[in-house]
């Protein structure tokens, strides 16, 4: 994919990639757009005596049509709770630093950097596939999550609605739905949300990664605040929605400290179940995370870095299931440990909202041929 000087850069032999200016990535997480792992050519921004970046626009977003042909994907992880999720949408405006998703864009011959919170693609078809892929002879009914790979209610949300379409579809299908986000346009739906948990077919998990107000600017800086993400937990919680609360990702030496305070906050939110996931660094993350932390907390960098790799044999990160997600060694058991202690001390996960797929009725096939039940 050939990419512009106005996006990229000049061509440069490989090396440590420049931080681009502060002024053309405001308001995004990311502070590099180095070329995606499957590209013949790197390209990044540099000086060439002339000047010419001095007038280089800030990055914007950037639309595209996603001509997707199904919408349900699939997965067999034992590491996660469903077997089923849809993305309406791919790359996510809220530009979290940390994000495991990032590494997906490359290959759509995009960067894991900026342009994963530039360059989104949609699919405005979403809820008319969905509704083709429910009415299969061959659908079995099982908890669709969305949320898995970029969140369903990022700021275009507000402007297409496919979320909410996608949750209309599965209302009439009377089919379950788990949906994790880290914004408070989720009470746009509380709605629809709220006559479907009535049913037992609905549950949404609120990711609340930090209380602090500066931390999340800086590195989730397009999400909800924490502040609203309580409140928006509170919420759903007033309008019969099942909630849970994920702390997510647990950073060593820079938000591992705000464990038990994020429980406590939830649980007088009215949320009845918690979990977290460590801090996961694959493939570009890692290089992005370090330019992240070199800028806005440079004074921690080495410390976080080091705990991370105490819990990945010496590596950034490791894939295998079971470790992935939560990692091994004494500092990793000291966060299991403080965090049951928590989970107990609020009476957390006493028990898990099971969601109903007996109540699934099919869609009627777009033939115009009847179901006979």
């Amino acid at each position: 994919m050939t990419h512009s000087m106005s996006d990229r850069g000049l061509v440069k032999s490989a090396g440590e990639p420049d931080l681009l200016d502060a002024e053309r990535r405001r308001g995004r997480g990311a502070r590099s757009n180095v070329s995606g792992r499957f590209e013949s050519e790197r390209r990044e921004i540099v000086d060439d005596g002339w000047e010419s970046g001095a007038d280089l626009p800030a990055f914007k977003t950037t639309l595209h049509q996603d001509s997707a042909r199904r919408v349900i994907s699939r997965n067999d992880s034992p590491d996660i709770s469903f077997d089923q999720s849809i993305n309406p949408y791919r790359g996510c405006e809220h530009g979290c630093t940390y994000c495991y998703a990032r590494p997906t864009h490359c290959y759509l011959g995009h960067s894991a950097g900026l342009d994963f919170e530039t360059q989104l693609y949609v699919k405005p078809n979403a809820a008319e596939l969905l509704e083709a892929e429910l009415a299969k002879p061959g659908y079995k009914p099982s908890t669709i999550a969305l949320g898995t790979n970029t969140d369903p209610y990022q700021p275009i949300e507000r402007q297409l609605g496919l979320t909410r379409q996608i949750l209309e579809v599965l209302e009439a299908a009377r089919h379950p739905v788990g949906i994790v986000t880290k914004s408070a346009l989720v009470l746009r739906d509380a709605d629809i949300l709220s006559r479907m948990a009535k049913d037992g077919l609905a549950k949404v998990v609120l990711s609340v990664t930090t209380l602090d107000r500066r931390l999340a600017r800086s590195m989730e800086p397009r999400a909800s605040t924490p502040g609203k993400r309580l409140e928006a937990l509170r919420g759903l919680h007033a309008a019969g929605v099942p909630t849970a609360v994920m702390v997510a990702p647990i950073i060593p030496a820079l938000n591992d400290h705000e464990i038990e305070g994020i429980l406590e906050a939830a649980s007088a939110a009215g949320v009845a179940e918690a979990g977290y996931v460590m801090l996961r660094l694959p493939l570009e993350i890692g290089q992005l995370f370090r330019e992240w932390l070199a800028t806005d907390y440079p004074e921690r960098a080495s410390r976080v870095m080091k705990l991370v790799q105490e819990m990945h044999d010496g590596r950034d990160y490791r894939s295998a299931f079971g470790l992935r997600q939560k990692g091994s060694g004494p500092y990793a058991g000291q966060v299991a440990m403080r965090f049951r202690l928590a989970l107990k001390r609020h009476g957390l996960n006493e028990c898990r909202e099971r969601l109903r797929t007996d109540l699934f009725r099919k869609p009627a096939a777009k033939n115009g041929q009847l179901s006979l039940i």
